[in-house]
């Protein structure tokens, strides 16, 4: 399960409706073997696509270093997708190397009438996907 403050909850939102109609993409970051998102880093979409989102290489590079540096590690990849369901494509799922991680994915689809917004969060490890339960906090 991912437990998720409001507030990080509303900061991802918020990015991957600024992005729409590209895909926003980014990583929640947290103290290492915590399982606790508490560092919310947006990230450039370098693909700049409404189809698919690709991190920066030198930013990325920054950013691990960083959170190394922090000893913290990724605990939630996150990303939209604008016109389709909240759900891991087959690119998500052979990108996904953080076995420990969250993979959320927010659909913006409503954006354009396309359907419900979406907020979910997967387990990708060794290319199979679990979707797994999202709890929203006030607080941790």
């Amino acid at each position: 399960m991912l437990t998720i403050t409001q507030a990080l909850y509303d900061r991802i939102v918020a990015h991957a409706r600024k992005d729409h109609p590209d895909e926003a993409c980014g990583v929640v970051a947290g103290p290492a073997g915590s399982d606790r998102p508490e560092r919310f880093i947006p990230m450039l979409n370098a693909a700049m696509s409404p189809t698919f989102y690709e991190f920066d290489s030198g930013d990325l590079l920054k950013l691990y270093r960083e959170m190394d540096d922090r000893d913290e590690e990724p605990v939630v990849i996150y990303h939209s997708h604008t016109a389709t369901e909240a759900y891991p494509s087959r690119t998500d799922i052979s990108y996904a190397n953080e076995p420990g991680a969250h993979y959320v994915l927010v659909s913006t689809a409503d954006t354009d009438g396309l359907g419900d917004f979406q907020f979910r969060s997967f387990r990708i490890v060794d290319g199979q996907v679990t979707e797994e339960e999202v709890r929203v906090v006030a607080d941790y």
